[in-house]
């Protein structure tokens, strides 16, 4: 998993306590599987006990008309107002937002 290689690298050998992302509705991560697989691949990367914190960031899109509305993530990218065509304002984040560590190695 390229997540915990980043965190291990950015924690430069401090014990990592928790890991804080910012996910995008868009991005079709199953919670539950995402939390399985980071309990499975932080225990073969020294990781141990690091727990994962999650914001989940609705879809929103914009259409030509300035509507902005929220989607579901099997609604398409058309407004919900007008049904036309929109551009992807939030939705597609998959970011670490900060990972917090032990002062000391």
């Amino acid at each position: 998993m390229q997540l915990a290689k980043v965190v291990t690298r950015a924690a430069e050998g401090r014990n990592v306590r928790t890991v804080h992302l910012r996910i995008g509705a868009l991005r079709q991560v199953v919670p539950e599987t995402l939390s399985y697989a980071w309990d499975f691949v932080s225990r073969d990367t020294g990781l141990g006990h690091a727990k994962l914190e999650i914001d989940w960031v609705p879809a929103v899109v914009e259409c030509a008309h300035g509507h902005r509305e929220q989607v579901g993530p099997l609604d398409g990218l058309l407004c919900p107002t007008c049904g036309k065509p929109g551009r992807v304002i939030s939705g597609e984040e998959f970011t670490i937002v900060d990972i917090d560590v032990d002062a000391h190695k």
